[in-house]
C-alpha cells in the first residue's frame, strides 16, 4: 500500500483555498479539496503496521517541542510548469523529525530538501498552461496539531486520479 505522512490544513484554510479561482483550461485537472494536504514524508509501497508504529514514535518525538505553524504564500508557484500548488513554510523541521524517525519504512527518505506545498491542479497535454494562475496571491497559517498516516489508493486503468484514505490520526502538543 503506498503510505504519506501529511500535515492537514484546518476548516479555515480550506475555504481560503476554495475561494482562489479555478479557471478551466483544456489539460488543466483540479485536485479536489478532500485531498489537499501538506505530505510531510511518502513512504511508497509499505507495510501499514510498520508505518502506524512509526507515525506514533514521530508524533511523541515532535510533541516535545513547540507547535510548528504552516505559513501559506505569499502567492501560488508551480513545479516545472506542470503542477500549480501553494507555497507552506514552517513545517521543515516537523518534516526533518519525521524522515529522521521513519527511516526504516518504506522508500528511503528523499535527498531533495523539503519543500512544503499544498498541490492544487496538475497540467497535462498540449496547450495545457498554468499562465497568470501562479501569481494569485495566497496567504493564511494554521498551528499543525496533528499528523495523519494516509494511504494512496490508486484508482486502476481508468485514468482517474488515485484517491486518499486516512488511515490513522496522531495529535502533536503537549496534550497529545
Amino acid at each position: 500500500m503506498r503510505l504519506f505522512v501529511a500535515a492537514r490544513p484546518p476548516e479555515q484554510v480550506l475555504k481560503t483555498l476554495a475561494g482562489l479561482a479555478r479557471p478551466q483550461r483544456p489539460g488543466l485537472r483540479w485536485v479536489p479539496p478532500s485531498q489537499w494536504h501538506v505530505t510531510l514524508r511518502y513512504f511508497g509501497d509499505s507495510d501499514v503496521d510498520l508505518g502506524v508504529a512509526a507515525g506514533r514514535r514521530v508524533a511523541e518525538a515532535a510533541t516535545s517541542g513547540r507547535p510548528a505553524v504552516a505559513e501559506l504564500g505569499p502567492k501560488l508557484d508551480s513545479f516545472g510548469g506542470n503542477v500549480l500548488y501553494v507555497p507552506v513554510s514552517g513545517l521543515e523541521e516537523l518534516a526533518e523529525t519525521i524522515s529522521r524517525g521513519t527511516a526504516e519504512v518504506g522508500t528511503p527518505p528523499s535527498p531533495i530538501p523539503f519543500t512544503g506545498h499544498i498541490t492544487l491542479a496538475r497540467s497535462r497535454g498540449r496547450g495545457s498552461s498554468l499562465d497568470g494562475l501562479t501569481e494569485t496571491p495566497v496567504v493564511g497559517s494554521w498551528e499543525v496539531d496533528e499528523i495523519v498516516l494516509v494511504a494512496s489508493v490508486t484508482a486502476g486503468r481508468s485514468g482517474a486520479p488515485n484517491r486518499h484514505e486516512v488511515v490513522t490520526t496522531f495529535p502533536l502538543g503537549p496534550s497529545a
